[in-house]
């Protein structure tokens, strides 16, 4: 079954996105909090599993970019991600505020999280049809 031909590039696209990210805050936390002007966490510890915990996710969104419908159920995870960073970081923004360096990662991981229920449901949906013709 072929899939709406959105998905597979939203997957690719996140796939680096994440990664590239994951990739500076394991790498290089520190010269990034710098660059920000942001005071780093006592520990870089704090940043770096998180920022490798983003390449394992990463991986996991090229596995959906190269079958979107063959790996339908993973796309649940990374809603619960884009869903969990959302929840945790825009309470914080909102409760608080939050340096301006985790702002652009919000609105991102937000739409990103809607395009995902987005194509959850439209791969749901194409399945349901080829049920249905047989």
């Amino acid at each position: 079954m072929n899939s709406p031909r959105w998905i597979s590039p939203l997957f690719w696209l996140t796939a680096a996105y994440d990664g590239l990210l994951g990739l500076a805050f394991l790498a290089a936390p520190g010269p990034l909090f710098e660059l920000c002007q942001v005071t780093p966490p006592n520990h870089l510890g704090y940043v770096q599993f998180p920022a490798a915990l983003l390449l394992i996710f990463g991986l996991m969104f090229v596995a959906i970019a190269l079958d979107p419908v063959g790996k339908r159920h993973l796309i649940g995870y990374g809603i619960l991600l884009k869903a969990a960073y959302c929840g945790v970081a825009g309470y914080h923004w909102a409760a608080a505020g939050i340096p301006g360096m985790w702002k652009p990662f919000v609105v991102i991981d937000l739409v990103m999280g809607l395009l995902f229920v987005g194509a959850y449901l439209s791969l749901g949906k194409a399945a349901s049809r080829r049920e249905a013709a047989g």
